[in-house]
């Protein structure tokens, strides 16, 4: 009999998708095909129903009122690029942390070779959450950003975003969140906490498809930005400018019209599972894989074993087991998906001292793991570190 399989690498990409996922991509091939804004005939008027009523979607869970603002990228290090390309000019500085991504390291890399942008790496402490006061203590005059992970890919934990926000807010200066690991997972109220620029993918906690992403952004910063790139918005073809409204400004070309009409199965389904109900259960999955990870000491958990402040993401080591060969055996022995290696966040791993011994193995749950996976994943791993 084959072993089922167990996916735990729900932060690179959510699997499986929620029921209707897949139908609403087989409903745009099958039976409407059109792009979305360029024609009146039904079809065409259907699919930019359709595209509408996503951002209308994706505003609810953030508590936002102007759907307007829900910008589709292309993924979430689309989303990342549109706002930091559109935002910093040169010699700007910004504030960011240890924690982030690629998606954005390299856009400020890039910036800082071309632009002479500064930049401000900031260290988080002992409990894995960089302080707003270090935040604050690194404002500098020509400060024009704050850019910050919500949550690490690496450890899970998340960061004070509300309280940074504060900081910026009150020294007047633009805040944005790479919400990538949290969407989907946790309440995050822009309606209450109204950051600048929030970025994120459409296919890990949204459990959307890939090659969708969305950048949220407050009418005052879009009227700031300058659009990444310029084409047929299917408004205003008359103009050689590109249009400055909501969301035309920053949508050129053809959209990924199957892509985003998975993603508003796959919010239709969270809106109807409630993010709540989703936090509590994988919550209580990350507890139990944490309580059975505590006695085997040969593994170490990053980021500390506390179930608090954290997502649904654990990256752990274990002595004298390179992560790769553990996550192969893992796959192997048991049928057990996770990722080893540095999760594109090498500063990350730098700060943890893993940079140099191929990183970690990272078991990321999503909304379809269950308890007797948890159960199968630690008696797997005490059978492959005793």
């Amino acid at each position: 009999m084959e072993t089922k399989s167990i996916y735990l690498d729900n932060a690179a990409t959510s699997w499986p998708k929620p029921p209707g996922v897949l139908a609403a991509i087989q409903n745009h091939f099958e039976s409407l095909g059109a792009c979305a804004g360029r024609s009146s005939y039904r079809e065409a008027a259907e699919v930019e129903r359709l595209i509408n009523d996503t951002r209308r979607q994706i505003a609810y869970l953030f508590g936002l009122h102007h759907p307007e603002r829900v910008i589709h990228a292309f993924n979430g290090t689309d989303s990342l690029n549109i706002a930091l390309h559109g935002l910093l000019g040169r010699d700007n500085h910004v504030i960011t942390t240890c924690l982030e991504h690629n998606s954005v390291l390299r856009p400020l890399a890039h910036m800082q070779r071309v632009l002479d942008l500064q930049v401000t790496y900031l260290e988080p402490g002992e409990d894995g959450r960089v302080s707003p006061t270090d935040v604050e203590q690194a404002i500098r005059p020509n400060t024009r950003l704050i850019a910050v992970t919500h949550a690490s890919n690496v450890t899970g934990i998340l960061q004070p975003v509300e309280e940074i926000f504060d900081v910026a807010r009150r020294r007047g200066i633009r805040m944005l969140v790479d919400a990538a690991q949290t969407v989907g997972h946790i309440d995050f109220n822009l309606g209450d906490c109204p950051i600048d620029l929030v970025a994120f993918s459409g296919h890990k906690g949204l459990m959307g498809p890939l090659g969708t992403g969305v950048l949220i952004v407050q009418p005052e910063v879009a009227e700031e930005m300058e659009s990444l790139r310029q084409g047929g918005t299917g408004s205003a073809s008359d103009k050689a400018e590109q249009p400055t409204e909501l969301p035309q400004k920053f949508e050129s070309g053809n959209s990924n019209v199957p892509g985003i009409l998975g993603l508003r199965a796959a919010v239709q389904y969270i809106r109807e599972e409630t993010i709540s109900a989703l936090q509590r259960q994988q919550t209580e999955l990350i507890g139990q894989l944490l309580a059975g990870l505590g006695p085997m000491d040969s593994i170490h958990v990053h980021g500390g074993a506390a179930n608090e402040h954290r997502v649904n993401v654990v990256s752990l080591t274990v002595k004298d087991f390179d992560p790769h060969e553990l996550a192969a055996a893992l796959d192997s022995a048991f049928q057990i998906k996770c990722r080893a290696g540095l999760h594109c966040a090498p500063l990350a791993h730098q700060y943890l001292g893993t940079l140099d011994t191929g990183g970690t193995i990272r078991i990321s749950l999503g909304a379809f793991n269950t308890s007797s996976e948890i159960d199968t994943l630690l008696k797997a791993l005490r059978a492959i570190t005793h």
